[in-house]
Formats: C-alpha cells, structure tokens, sequence
C-alpha cells in the first residue's frame, strides 16, 4: 500500500463562499495522480471587475491573485496570478480575446484568453510607482497607467513595453500651484477625440490634457476630493462624484465653477444654503438614450444619519431617483449597454453590481428595475453550508427527474429577459458519468447540484422548515429550543440512496426527517404524532457474590410491533411539565399541526424527534444512514443509537452504546451515579439506572413498549433516548472531537457516542458460512460492532411482519473516532450496499406489482465458501481519525493495518475508486488530502 498527499487551499467551511473538489481519477497521468481542482462559488474576497460588451464575458479579480471569467450558463474558467497579490484593475481588449490586469505589487499582465487555458502572455513591473488606475480605449492600442504620485505612464499593448510617453503630474497641474494633486482616481479619453484625455486627481482636481501637443487645455478645481468621473457621450460634458456626497456636472470649456451641483441623498435647506454632507459617492456613471432621459447611477452618497441602513445603488431617471438595497457592500459596478462606442448613445439595459458576497444583475428595462435571476453556481453559501455530500455515478435518470421538478419551483419577482451575459461556447466535459453535490444549510435548505460538468448548476432546491411551526418568540419555545442558540432548523447530516431516491437528513434540533421522492403533487393531512411511551421496570442490582449472570438485553423486535396490530389507547398530551417545571417528553421543534401542500419533488414521509428526558435535552445527532432495500433509517449520538423502520412507521431498537456490547464491554467504565429523575405527574414510574456489579458498568432499565398508535398516513416518532446512557452531571449538547487532555479517560468511556454506520451484506459473526443483512456500528473510542439484521420476506410480508435486530459483537478496535466502513469481495471489488430502485409513490396501483419488484432486495454478487480453511470470502476496510485497518471475513483476521497521521487526524474518509484500483482517500485537519492504496 502507498500514500499519495495532495495540498489543498481550502476546502468546504461557512467562511469561505468557495468549494473545492478534488478529482485524483480524471486525469490520465495516473499514478502520479495529477490533480485537477474544480472551485465552485462565489469568487473569494473579491476586488475587481470587467465587462466585454462584445463578446458578453465578465471577469472578475480578487484580493488573492484569482481571475474566474464568466460567460453564458455553463461557461466559467479559473485562472490564477503567481504572485497572489490584489487584483486593483482589470481591462478588457474588447473582442479581442485579451485582458489586462494590474496588481496591488504594481505590475501590469496581458492575458491570452483565445486558447483553451488562459494564459500571460506579457508582464510589466513598476518598481518605483504604486499603480492606482488602468485605462484602455476602445480598439486602442495604447493603455494608460496612473500612479500614486500623479503621474500617467503609456503602454503600448502589442510590445507590452512602455512607450516613453510620461505625463507628469506638476506639468498636468497650474505651473503656480505647489501642493501634490495626490493619487491618480481616474483617466479616461473624450468620446469625440480620442486624443484628449480627462485626469481626475483624488485631492479634486481634474485636467483636459491634450496627447499631441502634450499640455492641459482646461483644468477644473473643487473643494471636495473626486473618487470617479464619467463623460456624456457626446463629449462635451463629464460628471464627477466627490467625497462630501455631491455631484458636479462640468462643461469641458467652463473652467471656473461647475454647470451643475447634485447632492442626491441631501436634504435641501430651504434658505438656499449648501444641503448637509452625505457619505461618498464612490462610482457614478453616465448613460445616454436616445428616446429618453439619461441615467445616472452611483453607489454611496448616502445621508450619514441613515444609520444601519444596507449598502445601496442609486438610479436617477429623469425626475425619478430609485434607492437598491443590496445585502453586502457594494466593491464595484458596471452598467451594461447595447453598444461599445462611446460616442453613441449607449442605451443601457442592465447593471452588474459586484457586492463582497454575491454577484447581482439589475434590469434597467423594467419598471422597479427587478434583477435577473443568477444562473451561475454563486449562491452555495446564501445560507452557510453546514453539511456537504458528493454521489458520482448516479443513475443516468436521476439529474433530469431533479431538473424537472426543480424548474417548477418558479422564483417571484425576477426579471423575464435572458440573462444578459451570454457569452463563450461550452466545452466537452472530461468525464462521461452523472455527478450529483448534495449541500445543506444553516437555515434548513438543501439543494442539490449538478456536478457533472466543470461548472455547478442547481437542480432542487428543498426546504425542511416547512414541516415544522413558526417559532412565536415566547418563553417556552425558547426553552424547548434551547439546545441551539440559533438556526434551530440547519442541516447537521444527510443520508441519500440516488437509487431508490429515498432522502433523509438531521437537524441541530435533534430531529429527523426522511423524504421520498415523488413526480405527484400532493396535500398531506395533519401531521400528527405516533407516541412511543415507555413503561420501565427497575432492575436490581446482584446480591454481592451471587449469581449475576449476564444481564438480558431488549428483545429486538418484540419492542417493536406492527402498527397495523397495535391497538391505539388514548392519546397523551404532545408535551409533558411536572408540577415543578421539569420538561418531560417535549420535542425541541413542534410539527405543523395544519395540513401541508408537497409539491412534486421529495415529500414528506416521516418525522423523527428525539425529546426532553427528565429535564435533560436531547443530545444532537452525530451519524445518520439509510437503506432503501431493507427499509431502515439508523442515527445515533453521545448516548447511543436508534433504529428505525421507515415502512412499518416503528423503532425496532434503542439501546445506549455501553448496551451494545453486551457482557463484552472491553472499557473498565466506573459507575456513576446518575442524576435523580423528576417524574412528571401522570406518567409511569420511571427508576434511576443501576449498577449491575460488573466492569463497573451503567446501563439502561429493560425496556418495553407501552402502546404504539398510528394516527395519519405521515407520522412523527418521538424517540426517547435510552435512560441512563449518559449518566453524567453535564449537558453537553453534541459529541466533542476535543483532544484536550483534561477530559479524563474514564469521561471518555462514558461518553462513547456513535460515530458511523454501514449497511452491508456480510457476516454478522466470527466464523459464520453465509452471509446475512447487517449493520456495523463505529464509535468514538474506535470500536466497529456488528448487528445482525432478520427481515421479512419482501412484499406484503415486509409490511406486516417485524424485523428483528440483534447486537452480534466487536469486529475491531482502532485508534480513534471510526469514520468510514466499507466491503471488498475476494478480488478486491468494492460491494454496494443493497438498495431498492425507485417508484412513483403516489401513481395509481403503487401497491401492486410494480412496488413488490422495487422492494426486492439487490442481489449480492458474493458466493462465501462454506469452508472456514478456504480462502476469505470479504475484506472489511475500516478508518479513523488516526488508522486504517483490513480485516478479513468471516475469520476478522486484520491482515493489514496503516497509521495514517501522527501529527494530525483525519476529517472525513472514504473509499472511491480510480482507474488505479479503489483506495482510501483522507482529509486531514492539516489541509491535506491523502489517498492509501
């Protein structure tokens, strides 16, 4: 076996708005494993932008050297500088296929974007100047460079060498006048005589400088420093936009004071005085129409008590002035026309405002100047990313039913023309195969992507609140949500099967809920509880020195009835407070009460929620997975697991994690005494765990189910946690990946949460001649344990007759919180997980024969010999944060184990396969990326 490492910048975090995908099996340098990254996001930090109006691409730079080019949907490509200095400016070669870029370490790159990796073509260096602004005429072969100490360099583009041609800053300016004019803000050639170009210098003084007989026709003075200048198209007037909120308005051949001053955002005194200063005008633009008045649209200005208010951009129309909100500051602006000269008028259509966390398009066509609805991949974190999954090799189907039901979700309020920036052709993909990114959200959406070609585009979008009520900011929702400070519906963990298309994802609120996935429209009734009430007998501790024996686990199945056979007694109440305030079986969401519209696409199919026990809150869900053939959903947290069958609407097992290994525990867990239980008045008698005497273990009273009613076609499972798992004086909330070495080792014992699950079909135990359904179980301290799975025949059986699950022992024990499992056969190839293919739920006759053949289980291609002395018949591949382990079975021999880091951990873990053979890839908390083969 071999390690290959691969450094990465970044990978997937709420702070960062770009995702990173790594794909080692593309490219055919293999083995040297030549990675190819794929960003997917909005471009990082971002300081820059420019626009071709000819060829309809936009570039955008950032404050870390990346350039990403923009054209039609689809059409994106990443390019990066060297150096990772500030992208300050950027300047198409309009339709040329060419792009200037200048930098915050004053140099100048010409870039060739004709070939099919953008590349520079030519550098420039200024050693001696800070460059503050870039400037390019339309089919002019000259560039203008203007620097922080007022003077302007020419660079001839086609040489990318400088021509010689300086304009010094004290021969631009009044030959009496001592003082520095300050940095260069803005340069820019009359539209009627490319010859004559407008200097703006930032301490408010702007100059008419002509090329030829190199010396200032005019220059303007004001008393305000200038951030930008804008020409009227017929060049006979510009517009300036100061630092006190004004705008002036000059005459090219009126030197002494402005034509005109606006102040948009001031208020007027009435006794004619000059109206009170605002913030900046940082950009103001001025287009021309010809059927219409002009437009002029800034961004800034604001009045200063406009305190709290969001960044805006300001459209003045004529006699109209429209105020846009924007939900981040606003780093740069270009207003679209219908044509490139700046000689005509420009009739402008739209505005591409670049803001430090989105990128928005206004149409300036349409009344209330709504904005285009954003086909590119820039909104992955319009709420954080809390959790990301990644499925290749999907079912060829499986994209076009999302994008179906997904281009149904029509969006309000968004402009009807085509997106304007429409340029650039699509190339060919470099993989053959469907790609599907799954993502969910601090507010509870999750949106599912298409990953199949370089570029990412959305193909549904769900939103999981939707199941549960408002929260009415009253004291007792606070209360029952108080495991979560805020976002009290983010995604935590998602489970998906692309087969049977069967969805299931967990909350911070200790919720789940599983969706299947429907081309129907459908209205579900009340989404009422199925109660799960408990009745506990005590268990007494052995007499000292007498017969204990070992004690009995739950009998699987038998907790667990169907619920076509159950016999519903009266309901109890949702919530239960003792006389004394003690929450007792509350959840910390409430489900909708009123019946819930599901439109085509994934609906609803159940809902599970752990509650209060006793005054404790539920402690979050930490593993989560499902199986569509068997029917199963499987969670689990610190203090233990839970399964649950989805078909039947049942909790075949709730067991603590000390329970799952029975009389085996390895750990030498001391006894704890347990917090003492308040019973809410009406409820059974509930007694305190107890010790049984041996490996000074606690573990849960026998449990048995009270009643089970079934009360609607959609169904709520609360799910009490075991009592007496966690038997500790605290609260914490989730499982902690804590190194810290405070926590003591018996802490650690006690709170061993579940950290991963694994369906497969194998052996359930040592030495066992055929294989069987089962579960393997990964804890936080390293252990891999195995429960057998019996299931009913498929078909009408499946639906009436339980399913037994039954703890079978401990495969192995690794160094570490178990991240993935997975199943080789005897040659090495990777085994699948059995799954059902998917169905249309609500067609009519779905029960009948069609349904019966989607619910047999997927044959496994495993022929185990019935001799224990022949060869091993699978191959389990474990990993945790520190190793990797093979094991082979039936016999669990390790015949191989790795130690994957010592100076770090390992994040995340699966097996994929490459055109190498399948390895382990690891993600390491040290940005790393190692594959083990």
């Amino acid at each position: 076996m071999w390690t290959q490492n691969y450094s990465i910048e970044r990978m997937l975090i709420p702070a960062n708005p770009d995702l990173y995908l790594l794909f080692p099996h593309r490219p055919a340098l293999l083995p040297s494993l030549d990675a190819q990254t794929v960003r997917h996001g909005f471009p990082y930090q971002p300081s820059s932008m420019a626009h071709d109006p000819v060829q309809k691409i936009l570039a955008i730079g950032t404050q870390s050297g990346a350039l990403r080019l923009f054209g039609r949907p689809g059409v994106e490509c990443y390019c990066q500088h060297e150096s990772g200095a500030a992208v300050i400016s950027l300047q198409f070669l309009i339709n040329e296929g060419a792009l200037v870029s200048a930098l915050a370490d004053d140099s100048v790159h010409l870039w060739n974007l004709r070939q099919r990796r953008p590349a520079i073509l030519h550098s420039l260096k200024f050693n001696r100047e800070r460059i503050t602004f870039v400037h390019l005429p339309f089919q002019s072969k000259w560039l203008y460079i203007g620097t922080e100490k007022g003077n302007i360099h020419i660079v001839n583009v086609e040489s990318f060498t400088l021509s010689g041609y300086v304009i010094m800053w004290n021969k631009a300016i009044e030959l009496s006048s001592k003082a520095h004019p300050g940095p260069v803000v803005h340069i820019s050639d009359n539209p009627m005589d490319e010859g004559k170009l407008i200097i703006g210098y930032e301490a408010g003084i702007v100059v008419l400088w002509d090329l030829k007989s190199k010396k200032a026709d005019y220059r303007y003075t004001y008393d305000e420093a200038i951030h930008s200048v804008a020409w009227h198209h017929e060049g006979k007037q510009f517009i300036c936009s100061h630092s006190d909120g004004t705008l002036t308005i000059w005459n090219i051949k009126g030197q002494g004071k402005p034509f005109q001053t606006i102040t948009p955002h001031g208020k007027q005194p009435k006794d004619g005085k000059k109206p009170e200063p605002c913030k900046p005008i940082l950009k103001v633009e001025y287009k021309t129409t010809r059927l219409g008045d002009p437009f002029m649209i800034l961004s800034g200005g604001l009045s200063y008590d406009t305190v709290g208010r969001r960044p805006c951009l300001t459209v003045m129309h004529g006699k109209s002035t429209a105020v846009l909100e924007m939900d981040y500051p606003i780093v740069d602006f270009l207003t679209l026309c219908e044509t490139p000269y700046s000689n005509d008028f420009q009739e402008p259509y739209a505005v591409v405002v670049l803001l430090e966390k989105d990128l928005v398009v206004i149409d300036l066509a349409q009344n209330g100047y709504p904005i285009f609805e954003n086909p590119y991949p820039l909104t992955i974190h319009e709420s954080p990313v809390t959790c990301c999954e990644y499925f290749a090799d999907c079912p060829v189907d499986l994209i076009p039913a999302l994008y179906s039901v997904g281009s149904r979700q029509k969006r309000q309020g968004y402009s009807k023309k085509e997106w304007p920036i429409s340029g650039g052709n699509w190339g060919l993909g470099t993989q053959s195969y469907p790609e599907i990114i799954i993502t969910g959200h601090a507010d509870g959406t999750v949106k599912f992507w298409d990953a199949s070609a370089i570029m990412l585009q959305v193909l549904y979008k769900l939103k999981t609140a939707k199941v549960f009520e408002k929260s009415r900011n009253n004291k007792e929702d606070k209360q029952n949500t108080e495991i979560v400070d805020e976002d009290p519906f983010a995604i935590q963990i998602m489970a998906w099967c692309p087969e049977s298309r069967m969805l299931c994802v967990a909350g911070v609120s200790a919720n789940l809920i599983i969706y299947r996935f429907s081309r129907q429209e459908i209205t579900t009734e009340v989404l009422l509880e199925v109660r799960l009430q408990y009745e506990v007998n005590d268990m007494e501790s052995p007499p000292e020195g007498g017969g204990g024996g070992d004690r009995d686990l739950p009998t699987p199945g038998t907790a667990s009835p169907s619920p076509q056979t159950t016999g519903p007694p009266t309901h109890p109440s949702t919530s239960s407070n003792s006389s004394d305030g003690v929450r007792d079986n509350v959840p910390c969401l409430k489900v909708r009460s009123t019946p819930l519209k599901q439109s085509s696409g994934y609906q609803v199919e159940l809902v599970v929620q752990l509650v209060w026990v006793s005054g404790e809150p539920p402690q979050q869900i930490t593993s989560l997975a499902l199986n569509s053939s068997y029917g199963l959903i499987v969670f689990g947290n610190s203090n233990g697991l839970a399964v649950v069958d989805y078909l039947q609407k049942t909790v075949l097992l709730n067991l603590g994690t000390v329970e799952l290994y029975g009389s085996n525990d390895p750990y030498q867990r001391q006894a704890r005494s347990p917090r003492k239980t308040r019973q809410p008045a009406g409820e059974p008698s509930v007694g305190a765990a107890h010790n049984n005497g041996r490996n000074g273990c606690v573990f849960s009273p026998c449990v048995r189910v009270l009643y089970l009613s079934v009360l609607s076609s959609t169904v709520l499972l609360s799910v009490c946690p075991p009592r007496g798992a966690n038997p500790l004086d605290h609260r914490d909330n989730s499982f902690s990946r804590s190194r810290s070495s405070s926590v003591t080792s018996i802490d650690k014992e006690a709170r061993e949460a579940i950290t991963s699950f694994h369906f497969c079909e194998t052996f359930a135990r040592k030495g066992d001649s055929a294989i069987t359904p089962c579960l393997y179980v990964g804890t936080s301290l390293g252990t891999v344990l195995a429960v057998a799975l019996n299931l009913p025949p498929a078909g009408e059986q499946r639906l009436l007759q339980p399913v037994i699950v039954l703890p079978s022992g401990t495969l192995a024990r690794l160094k570490g919180s178990i991240l993935r499992m997975a199943f080789l056969d005897n040659t090495g190839t990777f085994l699948p997980p059995a799954f059902e293919t998917w169905y249309e739920p609500n067609a009519a006759g779905a029960d009948s024969e069609e349904r019966d053949k989607a619910r047999k289980r997927r044959p496994v291609s495993v022929s185990p010999s019935t001799s224990q002395e022949l060869q091993e018949s699978q191959y389990a591949v474990v990993c945790s944060e520190k190793q990797a382990k093979v094991i082979a079975l039936p016999s669990q021999n390790c015949i191989f184990k790795h130690s994957i880091t010592e100076t770090s951990f390992v994040l995340r873990a699966d097996v994929v396969q490459m055109n190498i053979g399948n390895c382990v890839a690891c993600f390491c908390a040290n940005g790393h990326i190692m594959t083990l083969r």
